[in-house]
């Protein structure tokens, strides 16, 4: 369960705090799919970072499955990241020099764990998005689709609990995006992780059953 109880984030700067995300609550199971919309400069990329552990909040508490990763050590929150959470970007961010299969191994190997069956899951999950034949190229071999399957994998390999998507079809053409959007809904449902995508694509927020409104700083759910 990712649980979200009174959130707020806010920078200090010369002028006094700014706030940017105000009183935020949320939860999500495990199975479930959620999008999140609004306007840019709304704090949709600040509450992705807060979710990805990658920024404290300023008040309130954020956990998974009980777990608030702020209250762990550096080495403890490194690997909680590595291990409980997925992401994926809108920049697919592979390693150019890498194959699809070893972009998909490279959690495991920042997390010493790769192994014989670690390369059977990156081999299923490189099947799953349909990239069996192209396991082999490195990125510039590929299309923008195929570049994003490719990063969905990885962000599966090592099971995460949480899937935190940002904008990840935001550079694909209309075919390729709703084929991205598919593969990616399709493995959610399968591995049953808690999938969150922040989106200005109406189309994409609309295959998530839950959707939430981020405006002047709060959190709202529209759907359903």
């Amino acid at each position: 369960m990712l649980q979200l109880t009174r959130v707020s984030k806010e920078y200090p700067t010369p002028r006094g705090p700014l706030p940017v995300l105000a009183d935020v609550s949320l939860s999500l199971a495990p199975g479930e799919a959620a999008a999140i919309m609004g306007p840019s400069g709304s704090g949709k990329s600040t509450l992705l970072y807060l979710l990805g552990a990658l920024e404290p909040p300023t008040s309130g508490t954020i956990t998974l499955d009980g777990r608030n990763p702020f209250e762990l050590d550096a080495r403890a929150l490194s690997a909680f990241r590595n291990k409980e959470l997925g992401f994926v970007f809108q920049d697919h961010c592979l390693l150019p020099q890498c194959s699809v299969l070893e972009n998909v191994l490279i959690p495991t190997l920042v997390a010493r764990s790769a192994g014989d069956d670690d390369l059977r899951r990156a081999e299923e999950l490189i099947a799953q998005v349909g990239l069996s034949d192209r396991a082999d190229h490195r990125p510039d071999a590929l299309s923008g689709g195929e570049r994003q399957r490719a990063a969905i994998a990885r962000a599966l390999i090592r099971h995460p609990r949480l899937l935190l998507c940002d904008e990840p079809t935001g550079n694909l053409d209309a075919a390729s995006a709703d084929n991205v959007a598919s593969v990616l809904l399709d493995l959610h449902q399968r591995q049953q992780t808690i999938l969150l995508i922040v989106t200005h694509s109406v189309h994409l927020a609309s295959r998530c059953p839950i959707r939430f409104e981020l405006v002047d700083r709060r959190l709202n759910r529209v759907s359903p």
